[in-house]
């Protein structure tokens, strides 16, 4: 693997951990989002926009 690789899957990995952190804070903070399905929609929605971006942005070369 090169380093530029190495360096995406890193960030990838941070950005994943970013989302579910903040996802955990939410359901921490407001009562209304405490449902296990809320939070794992949340979860799941933005785990899907962050990889629709790194998906379109590497297929347009």
């Amino acid at each position: 693997m090169s380093t530029l690789t190495l360096l995406v899957v890193l960030l990838l990995i941070l950005v994943v951990l970013l989302i579910v952190g903040t996802v955990v804070f939410l359901v921490h903070r407001r009562p209304s989002l405490n449902g296990p399905v809320t939070a794992g929609v949340a979860t799941v929605a933005a785990l899907a926009a962050v990889l629709a971006v790194i998906l379109s942005a590497g297929g347009s070369r």
